[in-house]
């Protein structure tokens, strides 16, 4: 393990130092990140507008799970698009070779071999965002201490599905549409889950888990999480990290050397 913590900082330390040569890449992103939390707020208040709610969502509690989401965003931009888009580019030109052969485990090298800094506006809004909607809710310390469980088992099913997809380029490749497709269901995930007819709440539950990504960690933040769908989602986040293990040893399987 300091083995392994000491390789991760040496990594980061090298990613940031290249990313910063680049400053104005940051005053960019964080236009951007504000210009696409602006539009999910318009977004949102236009079902508000006229006095609608989503059922047991009030105006600041849906502004609870649009943060978590944009929390989402922001880790997937700063730690997940990075690292694992990646995985394409050493597929086709071989340089998978390299990782495979390094004396750590290459799903580690590939999922924390670099980070991006442009992904840390979308994490500050979202911090601004949660804590003036719990500001507003009358929300205690104690209440966001207890969210930070279940929004770490989001980010671990977040990197395990990504992962997996990412794995699947030692088939298909090129599976750039593949992860866009990743991200545009995940979108639904700006809004609670009731704000879906009941089909669609099953697929965002048991099909792509969106409702344990965002609705379950805002729920146990408010205080109305039930300890089944807790549970639920810190068994999944386990579940979905040994599947990627298991599934990217088998991956390598099918995978053909550059030298081969």
């Amino acid at each position: 393990m300091k083995k392994y913590l000491q390789v991760l900082k040496l990594f980061w330390i090298t990613a940031i130092a290249a990313e910063l040569e680049y400053r104005l890449n940051f005053f960019l992103a964080a236009l951007s990140s504000l210009g696409n939390l602006i539009g999910s707020l318009f977004g949102l208040f236009l079902f508000y507008r006229t006095g609608y709610t989503f059922q047991d969502w009030s105006w600041e509690e849906a502004l609870i799970i649009l943060g978590v989401f944009t929390l989402l965003q922001g880790f997937s931009a700063t730690f997940l698009a990075p690292n694992l888009n990646r995985i394409v580019n050493h597929v086709q030109q071989g340089t998978l070779d390299f990782v495979l052969l390094k004396p750590i485990s290459s799903q580690f090298w590939l999922s924390y071999r670099t980070i991006s800094p442009w992904g840390l506006p979308d994490l500050i809004f979202a911090g601004v965002l949660i804590s003036y909607a719990g500001g507003r809710l009358g929300l205690s310390f104690d209440s966001y201490i207890l969210a930070v469980l279940p929004l770490f088992f989001s980010l671990v099913s977040l990197y395990s599905l990504w992962f997996m997809l990412g794995a699947t380029s030692i088939w298909f490749v090129k599976i750039y549409n593949v992860t866009e497709v990743l991200r545009g269901l995940l979108e639904a995930g700006r809004f609670p889950i009731v704000a879906y007819p009941t089909a669609y709440r099953f697929f965002f539950t048991f099909v792509v888990p969106v409702a344990f990504l965002t609705t379950v960690p805002a729920q146990v933040m408010l205080g109305r999480s039930q300890a089944v769908w807790s549970i639920g989602s810190g068994f999944l986040a386990v579940v979905l990290l040994f599947a990627s293990r298991i599934f990217w040893r088998f991956a390598l399987r099918f995978y053909t050397s550059a030298s081969s």
